[in-house]
């Protein structure tokens, strides 16, 4: 038997995963579905390899094929780029759902509402997303109706913060950004305050005119990005391993990759083969391997998209065409 704490994008794959396998499995929700939550929606780098392996390709059916981008410095528009390889936009009020039905139809456990304590122990994978730590970001999220886009992708870059526009399913844009907390602004954490604050007037005011799906919008606080701060017997996966900064449009792709990556051993060790520490220790290691150095170039260029000089160089880059666009998106999947 494999419990799981934590419901998200990696605890409901890798549960199916293992369902699929043959394995018991029952998963602790804190919260309950459909929901919404902090996300870019914005699926780039996984393969379709890989959603086979967890047996959720299918699930993806709707998701709105993204290619086309442009990149806003303080609302200028610095480049448009297709992307590399297209990227998937669905939101996570539908994937979530999904995943869920296919998990129970797989005579998966869910229980949920179910909260369990953070300590290692034999069986438990840890997917409960963030750990909560002092930080000076903000996460903001809304969904909206009526909004024109030039392309499937839109990149702003503002005072202290990054907000991606990306197409999901049933002509929704999904706006979610990355804001320095400012004080000022107080309790209300508005998405149209935190973006006027940080200069992206034109953009609240693209906003202000289309239709906020209600119920949409939601925030997250009290995070750190990069590898998280866990127990060392402790069996993590998605955001409770690592946090990956938010321009990468990675993070979703990251929590598929590791629920793929923890299935294996998690099968070798219900099978009786392997010793729990051993299934603990080998998937950390695939796990480093796997996504130490995008996580190592996204903190490393997390600081200039953020950054008034470091914005000033991403523009000047781009108008000058040496902006390594196509290169930096292959190192960040």
């Amino acid at each position: 038997m494999i419990s799981i704490a934590g419901g998200g994008l990696a605890g409901l794959s890798l549960g199916i995963g293992l369902r699929q396998r043959g394995i018991p499995v029952t998963i602790h929700e804190s919260g309950t579905y459909p929901r919404h939550r902090v996300c870019g929606e914005f699926i780039s780098g996984v393969t379709p390899a890989t959603l086979r392996s967890l047996g959720i390709a299918d699930l993806f059916a709707s998701a709105r094929s993204q290619i086309t981008s442009s990149w806003y410095v303080r609302q200028r528009l610095i480049a448009r780029q297709d992307l590399p390889t297209p990227a998937l936009g669905l939101s996570r009020h539908c994937l979530d759902e999904s995943l869920r039905e296919r998990f129970e139809s797989l005579g998966g456990v869910l229980q949920s509402p179910s909260r369990l304590s953070c300590l290692p122990q034999e069986g438990l994978v840890w997917s409960t997303g963030r750990r909560p730590a002092k930080s000076p970001w903000i996460g903001l999220k809304c969904h909206v109706e009526g909004l024109t886009m030039a392309e499937d992708l839109e990149m702003h870059l503002g005072h202290g913060a990054y907000v991606g526009l990306a197409r999901v399913e049933n002509n929704v844009t999904n706006v979610c950004g990355l804001f320095r907390i400012r004080r000022e602004i107080g309790s209300s954490n508005t998405l149209l305050d935190y973006l006027a604050a940080s200069g992206l007037e034109n953009l609240a005011e693209r906003l202000r005119s289309a239709d906020v799906r209600p119920g949409s919008f939601s925030a997250v606080a009290g995070f750190q990005l990069g590898w998280q701060k866990n127990p060392a017997d402790l069996f993590a996966i998605g955001d409770s391993l690592a946090m990956i900064p938010p321009f990468t449009g990675n993070g979703m792709s990251m929590a598929f990759e590791s629920a793929e990556t923890a299935l294996d051993p998690l099968q070798v060790y219900a099978q009786g083969c392997t010793a729990w520490s051993e299934a603990v220790r080998t998937t950390k290691k695939r796990l480093v391997r796997r996504f130490a150095a995008r996580l190592f170039l996204a903190r490393s260029l997390h600081p200039f998209l953020t950054s008034s000089l470091g914005q000033a160089f991403f523009a000047t880059s781009a108008h000058t065409g040496l902006l390594p666009f196509r290169a930096c998106f292959q190192l960040l999947r």
